[in-house]
């Protein structure tokens, strides 16, 4: 099976990033209201692979989503890949397109947040932050209860 990546949101699979996320470690629970809402306000990539049975029929493999200005500053969340398609080296086809995309070149700073793929984004020069002291956060653990 071959696989593509797309920036274009309409071959989005709403309803599998969705069911994706409301089960992953990071947003448990979210709200289908609030993942579109995401979606419309992100720059989004899928990965992309032939459907088996249905020619011309694309299956939706992988997703990441890049919240950025396009000028200064991007942020790189959800991203993911079906088990069964892992070990594929589709994150890192993923990876590949984030950081080479012409709308995400010349960006002060790309950022992300990951509990166990440090490996993966080290490949693509992220790094631990080099003064953890000068970031800060709010975080409200219980916001995807409240949709």
């Amino acid at each position: 099976m071959g696989f593509q990546i797309s920036t274009d949101k309409a071959l989005l699979d709403v309803d599998a990033v969705f069911a994706f996320l409301r089960e992953c470690y990071w947003s448990p629970g979210i709200a289908r209201a609030r993942v579109e809402r995401a979606i419309e306000n992100s720059m989004c990539f899928g990965i992309y692979g032939s459907s088996c049975g249905t020619p011309g029929r694309l299956k939706q493999v992988g997703f990441a989503r890049v919240i950025t200005d396009k000028a200064t500053y991007g942020y790189i969340a959800d991203v993911f890949v079906l088990e069964e398609y892992r070990g594929r080296g589709l994150s890192k086809m993923l990876m590949k397109a984030i950081v080479t995309h012409p709308e995400l070149q010349g960006l002060r700073r790309l950022c992300l947040m990951t509990r166990d793929a440090h490996g993966l984004y080290a490949q693509f020069g992220f790094a631990p932050m080099p003064d953890p002291t000068r970031y800060m956060e709010v975080v409200d653990r219980e916001s995807y209860k409240q949709d």
